[in-house]
């Protein structure tokens, strides 16, 4: 999981059609969703391998030279879902990846 959020960092890092100020707070967030995937995956291992390849997935999605709205939206969706269930045992988590999905949703319209 930590390989796989290290090339999200990567991803966004070098995504040219990125304004910095969207960059710096997809970084930020991205800091914080490792936190917490972290702390998830010592019960729930599958559960956080599934968010942080959600998240992979997403992130590939809205940096994308030409962006596909529909497979945007799609891997937003199963980001999101990916956290369903947890809003009361870890809603750190879900807060923010819903504030992940909102920032790249943002950036395919």
């Amino acid at each position: 999981m930590q390989e796989t959020i290290a090339k999200i960092e990567a991803r966004l890092a070098a995504a040219e059609q990125l304004p910095e100020e969207k960059r710096a707070e997809l970084l930020g967030l991205l800091r914080q969703l490792k936190e917490e995937v972290q702390v998830l995956s010592q019960t729930h291992a599958e559960d956080a391998r599934s968010i942080t390849q959600f998240a992979a997935l997403s992130a590939h999605e809205a940096t994308r030279e030409e962006i596909k709205p529909p497979l945007l939206e799609t891997s937003l969706s199963g980001l999101a879902r990916s956290v369903e269930g947890f809003e009361s045992s870890h809603p750190k988590l879900v807060d923010i990846v819903n504030r992940i999905c909102t920032t790249l949703s943002n950036l395919g319209i």
